[in-house]
């Protein structure tokens, strides 16, 4: 059994694309500029909003810390409102903190508005600490930097620790600091774009992970 497990957050705890996408849009339509398909902002879902804002309007870097700057702002106007947590997840995290299972989050999300939807759903109790874009000296996903700093902070070794995402960018992350991963489909990225970055495990619904931490489920069965 695992002692800890690292959470990306954005398409694994929490459905949060609808609002990324409407704000994205909502950024670029107050820059003047075309705005981007829901597939393409699904596409950069992550990484960091800088980089995402930079890839979708092909901009250079003062072009997109000025969108990102728009984006951070109307965040609460229209991102917050639209964020749920997948089915299972609140349940699930619960089970895994009461067998001792030590729990933390990486995220491309600011500390920010990561802090305020964990505080809206009340679930800041089961993760001992977290990685968030704002660490500026930490490269971001799919480097394994973020993976290699929490596990350091926890006292862990690599094969004791899982790292669960929706994109390939999660599995690249802990693939690259010699974690066990798992991907979750429900997220922004393909079944196949998974299963290219070639995760330890794969799995459809939330729950399925304490089959994995707790009972028989093997790399075999991907």
């Amino acid at each position: 059994m695992p002692t800890a497990i690292l959470f990306d957050f954005d398409g694994t705890l929490a459905n949060t694309a609808p609002g990324i996408v409407l704000t994205m849009q909502k950024t670029f339509e107050e820059m003047g500029l075309a705005i981007p398909t829901e597939e393409a902002v699904r596409h950069t879902i992550g990484l960091p909003l800088k980089d995402c804002v930079r890839i979708l309007g092909n901009f250079d870097d003062r072009q997109a810390e000025a969108g990102a700057a728009i984006y951070r702002r109307l965040f609460p106007l229209y991102e917050i409102d639209h964020i749920s947590i997948f089915p299972e997840v609140q349940e699930t995290l619960a089970t895994l903190a009461a067998h001792g299972l030590r729990m933390a989050i990486c995220t491309s999300r600011n500390k920010f508005s990561l802090d305020s939807i964990l505080r809206r759903y009340h679930m800041e109790a089961f993760f001992e600490t977290i990685i968030t874009a704002d660490t500026h000296t930490l490269r971001p996903k799919p480097a394994p930097d973020m993976a290699l700093v929490l596990m350091e902070r926890l006292g862990i070794r690599a094969e004791e620790t899982l790292v669960v995402g929706d994109t390939s960018f999660d599995i690249e992350m802990g693939r690259m600091a010699h974690c066990p991963t798992v991907a979750v489909t429900y997220g922004n990225h393909s079944r196949q774009q998974l299963l290219d970055a070639c995760p330890t495990y794969i799995i459809d619904h939330f729950g399925d992970l304490l089959d994995i931490v707790l009972g028989s489920t093997t790399s075999a069965d991907l």
